[in-house]
C-alpha cells in the first residue's frame, strides 16, 4: 500500500453526528454539563500521563496578571469542550517547576495542546472562540473527509474560513494540499470531499480543485487543473502560499498575538488605527474612518488582494511600537511585512477619502512613497530604547510608588558610589594641602 493510500485510510470520515459534535459543541452543552465541566488542576504527575488522550493545558504562575485574566476564559473553554475528547487543565509552574522545565515553559501563561507525543504551543488570541476552534482543529487529523452534502452547509455555518480539496485523493495536488494542511493545521480547518458533494455548493470547471471558503464567498487555487504539467517544487510553493495568504479574512482585527502571522503573508499590511475603550467601543468618527478603509478592500479585492492585506488595530500602542512615536487616532499605517519598513500618508487621516487612499496605496506599490523605519541595527536599537522608555512610563502610571522604589534605590546607590569615587579624591587632596601648609 503506497503512502497516499495509507494517508487516505487514516482520515476520519465525518458523519452528520460527528460534525455536530466537533463543529458545534455548544448544542450539546446542557446546563448540567456546563456546571459540571471544569478545568483540571494538574500536578507534576501529568508528566507521566500526558500521552493519555488529548489535552489543552495552561501553564501559569499565581502572581501573573495575564494568567489571572485568562483564567475565566479558560473556564469557558472547558465548558465548550465538555462534549469532546479534549480535556482542559492548568498547571501551577511555581508549585511544580519540574513540569515547567519538562514542557519548556518560558513565559506565562503558556497554552499548549498535547496529542500523543506531539506538543503544540498556542500563539493566537486568548479568547474563548479562538481557543475552542484551535482545540477542535488540533484534535482531529489534518484533513477531514466530508461525505454528505448537508455537512458542507454545516461547515459554512460554523466556520468563517475553511479550505477544501475536491477530487480524487491522489496525485501531486492532493499530496501537496495534505502537506499544507499539516503545516497550517494550527491556523485553519481543512477538508476533502468528492465532486458530487462539492457541486451542490461550489461552481468549478476542472478537477482536482482547491477551494477556500471565507466570509460567504469562495475562491480557487488557480493552478490545480494544470498542476500535473508544472514543476513539483512550484506546485508545492504556490499551494502553500495560497493557503498562507487566504487564511485571513479580508479585514481582521490585528492584535499582538496575530500580527506576526499576518507578517508571514509577505504582503503590505494596511492598518486602520483606532482606539477602543474598556468596553471595546470605538468613537463614532473613528468608526467611520475604519469603515471607509474596510470598504476599499471589500469593493476592490481584485485590485489589492495580491499585494495588500488590510486590517485594523484597536490598541494604538501596537502602532506606536512600529513607528516608535505617538500616533493620533484615527490614522492609517502601511507596513512592508518583508522589510519591516512603514509608510504614513501625507493627508490628514480625518480628511482621507477612498480616492486618496487609492493614491496612497498606488504610491507604495510603485515605490514612490517614502519608506520609514526598517530592520537595521540602528532602528532595532532605537526601538529597544523606545520600548524601554514606554515600559517605564507605563509602570509609573500604574504604580508610581513601586516604580520610584525600583529605580530610586539603584540610582541612590550608584550616586553614593560615584560620589565616593570622585569626591573622595577631592577630600584627600584638600587634606594633603592643609597638612602641607601647616608644615610650611
Amino acid at each position: 500500500m503506497d503512502a497516499t493510500s495509507k494517508r487516505s485510510r487514516g482520515l476520519v470520515i465525518f458523519s452528520e453526528a460527528l460534525l455536530l459534535l466537533c463543529m458545534m459543541p455548544c448544542l450539546f452543552q446542557s446546563v448540567e454539563a456546563a456546571s459540571n465541566s471544569k478545568v483540571f488542576e494538574l500536578t507534576d504527575r501529568f508528566i507521566d500521563v500526558r500521552h493519555e488522550g488529548q489535552w489543552l493545558v495552561m501553564f501559569y504562575a499565581p502572581w501573573c496578571g495575564y494568567c489571572k485574566r485568562t483564567e475565566p476564559v479558560f473556564a469557558l473553554v472547558a465548558q465548550a469542550l465538555h462534549a469532546t475528547n479534549v480535556r482542559v487543565g492548568r498547571l501551577d509552574c511555581t508549585k511544580y517547576p519540574a513540569a515547567a522545565r519538562e514542557f519548556k515553559v518560558r513565559s506565562y501563561p503558556t497554552i499548549t495542546f498535547i496529542k500523543g507525543n506531539m506538543e503544540y504551543t498556542y500563539s493566537g488570541d486568548r479568547s474563548k472562540d479562538e481557543l475552542v476552534d484551535y482545540a477542535l482543529r488540533m484534535s482531529g487529523p489534518p484533513v477531514q473527509l466530508v461525505t454528505r452534502t448537508e455537512s458542507v452547509d454545516m461547515l459554512k455555518g460554523s466556520h468563517t474560513i475553511f479550505f477544501m480539496f475536491v477530487g480524487s485523493q491522489d496525485g501531486i495536488v492532493w499530496d501537496t494540499f495534505y502537506a499544507a494542511a499539516e503545516s497550517y493545521q494550527e491556523h485553519g480547518f481543512f477538508y476533502a470531499t468528492t465532486a458530487d458533494v462539492a457541486a451542490q455548493h461550489f461552481e468549478f470547471e476542472h478537477l482536482p480543485a482547491v477551494i477556500v471558503y471565507k466570509e460567504e464567498q469562495h475562491h480557487f487555487y488557480p493552478h490545480a487543473h494544470k498542476a500535473h504539467e508544472m514543476d513539483p517544487y512550484l506546485v508545492n510553493e504556490t499551494i502553500h502560499q495560497f493557503v498562507n495568504v487566504e487564511r485571513f479574512v479580508a479585514f481582521p482585527k490585528i492584535t499582538r498575538f496575530n500580527i506576526n502571522q499576518l507578517f508571514k503573508t509577505k504582503k503590505f499590511l494596511v492598518v486602520a488605527v483606532v482606539e477602543e475603550d474598556k468596553l471595546n467601543q470605538v468613537a463614532t468618527h473613528e468608526l467611520e474612518f475604519r469603515d471607509m478603509v474596510e470598504t476599499v478592500i471589500r469593493k476592490h479585492r481584485d485590485r489589492y488582494h495580491d499585494k495588500f492585506q488590510f486590517g485594523w488595530i484597536g490598541d494604538p500602542s501596537i502602532a506606536h511600537s512600529i513607528i516608535m512615536d505617538e500616533m493620533p487616532t484615527p490614522h492609517i499605517i502601511v507596513i512592508n511585512s518583508t522589510t519591516q519598513q512603514h509608510y504614513l500618508p501625507d493627508d490628514d487621516p480625518m480628511q482621507m477619502t477612498p480616492q486618496a487612499l487609492h493614491i496612497f496605496l498606488e504610491s507604495i506599490h510603485n515605490e514612490s512613497a517614502i519608506a520609514l523605519g526598517g530592520d537595521t541595527f540602528l532602528v532595532r536599537l532605537n526601538r529597544l530604547m523606545f520600548e524601554g522608555k514606554k515600559g517605564i512610563v507605563e509602570m509609573w502610571r500604574g504604580n508610581p510608588v513601586l516604580t520610584s522604589v525600583i529605580f530610586g534605590l539603584p540610582l541612590g546607590f550608584l550616586s553614593l558610589i560615584l560620589y565616593s569615587i570622585f569626591c573622595g579624591d577631592c577630600l584627600v587632596t584638600e587634606e594633603e594641602e592643609d597638612d602641607h601648609e601647616k608644615k610650611e
